[in-house]
């Protein structure tokens, strides 16, 4: 079993990559993400790997970091999510958000992946809204040394009060994932007893902070 391979950028096309190691080149498939990140290096690079072996092929699925491979196992345990389709989702919406983007039910995000329609989105959201918990990794670019897990992600309607407060701010226009996000922290700043206009207004702070000239 190969876990991670070292060697030389021998060659890349659109999806993959060629690894030489040792004089042996091996075919990798990746991420965009993962496949811009190599190219920048030109010369030695690295990957996680993980292998999957059918009855007519062996493909070798590369990784810049553990994070992106741990998210590409758990979408391929969703039926209708393969290999390619783990991918190309990993491709649109970079791993350290697509916690807050599952938590956040945030079908419009996952859709923008090629070979994804929404009822697709629905059933990925469905099945891995439970899961997530199970991965130590911080829900966003609002993380500000806070350290929010996936494990606190309970969805939008885990209280009616935050519920209320991730609606507001998308009616103000806000990104359904970032709402989300932001109430999240907002939650993790006030607690739990929190009404939702303390959410809103703490929301909206954490946002203009991140984003400034956005509505308020």
């Amino acid at each position: 079993m190969i876990a991670r391979l070292t060697g030389l950028l021998d060659h890349s096309a659109e999806g993959s990559v060629i690894i030489n190691v040792g004089g042996v080149g091996y075919l990798v498939f990746c991420s965009t993400r993962t496949l811009e990140l190599l190219l920048a290096e030109r010369k030695m690079v690295s990957v996680y790997i993980e292998t999957h072996v059918r009855e007519d092929h062996i493909h070798l699925y590369g990784f810049i970091d553990q994070l992106e491979q741990e998210w590409f196992k758990l979408l391929t345990t969703v039926q209708g999510v393969g290999a390619k389709v783990a991918l190309a989702i990993l491709s649109v919406v970079a791993p350290e958000t697509l916690a807050q983007t599952v938590a956040a039910a945030d079908k419009a995000v996952i859709s923008q992946a090629p070979g994804v329609g929404p009822k697709l989105a629905s059933r990925i959201i469905s099945e891995l809204k439970d899961k997530i918990g199970d991965l130590d990794i911080s829900i966003g670019p609002f993380d500000s040394g806070i350290g929010l897990k996936a494990d606190m992600i309970k969805g939008p309607n885990a209280n009616q009060a935050t519920a209320d407060a991730v609606s507001a701010l998308v009616n103000l226009g806000y990104g359904r994932s970032e709402a989300y996000t932001a109430v999240a922290q907002s939650v993790q700043r006030l607690g739990d007893s929190a009404v939702v206009e303390m959410l809103i207004k703490d929301g909206l702070l954490g946002l203009a902070a991140f984003r400034p000239g956005d509505p308020q």
